[in-house]
């Protein structure tokens, strides 16, 4: 086996057709969705759980080249309507982050942002469970997906450690993984996230994950709804989150220019 000394983790968000320009960013349809993964697994790409991630950035065993980690924020149920069903054909884990106070309910941090002012339902408690028994791993992505660092220090303690209780009362498994709301973080809220007892966080910072990477700013990958199955793999190659041909181009040119700089 040849082994990965950089893993790529994905970010989606709601999986479902998009209705304005905004939620196109965020919301993915099915059949694109779809043509993601068949195109990362067609090009040798293969997903991972989280703990076999963690495990390798804290020295653990070697992961695969091509090894991928696929996440979705906030726990929408288009996940498991529409993505759970490609994963499981795959055969390939992947990792839900809950918003644990609106479990059941509607994404409300997003009706002032969305120009429609809609929101659209997450999963409630019996289709984590369900979805859990099928090898779906869920962690936090705080109470009420707060910006934590807004909060003043008790608010930002409650916010992390009181989801990551009530997500362990309801999965009966510890939570050992959070994703920062909105990507927003600092020093402060790195701290508070340790005091918490999770193991490791996520970032919205892009990027490649190698062996080196603080574990509570571990990189991700934004893919957008409007991204297609070749700006995707395009990101995935290149660590970042403009898969556009034109990033492509400019950066193996700059590759170019830096390798006859350095035979020169």
């Amino acid at each position: 086996m040849t082994a990965a000394v950089r893993v790529p983790v994905l970010m989606y968000h709601r999986v479902g057709e998009a209705h304005n320009d905004w939620e196109a960013r965020y919301a993915i349809s099915p059949a694109n969705f779809a043509a993601h993964m068949r195109a990362l697994a067609r090009k040798g790409y293969r997903a991972i759980g989280i703990d076999a991630l963690v495990d390798w950035l804290e020295g653990g065993p070697p992961l695969p080249e091509g090894a991928i980690l696929v996440t979705f924020d906030d726990g929408f149920r288009g996940v498991r309507e529409h993505a759970l069903p490609v994963m499981e054909s795959l055969g390939w884990p992947f990792t839900v982050f809950l918003v644990s106070d609106l479990i059941g309910q509607e994404d409300h941090w997003t009706r002032a942002s969305n120009p429609d002012g809609v929101t659209h339902p997450l999963l409630d408690a019996d289709e984590i469970r369900d979805m859990q028994k099928r090898g779906v791993s869920f962690h936090s992505h705080t109470r009420s997906h707060a910006s934590l660092p807004t909060l003043d220090d008790g608010a930002l303690a409650e916010q992390l450690a009181g989801s990551r209780q009530a997500l362990a009362e309801l999965l009966g498994k510890e939570v050992a993984y959070l994703a920062y709301p909105f990507g927003h973080v600092d020093a402060r809220v790195v701290a508070a996230t340790r005091a918490a007892g999770y193991r490791a966080a996520f970032s919205t910072r892009s990027g490649f994950n190698r062996q080196d990477v603080d574990r509570f700013l571990i990189r991700r990958i934004d893919v957008f709804g409007t991204d297609t199955p070749a700006m995707l793999s395009r990101k995935v190659r290149l660590g970042c989150n403009d898969g556009s041909l034109g990033h492509a181009a400019r950066y193996y040119v700059e590759r170019l220019k830096s390798r006859i700089g350095a035979a020169a």
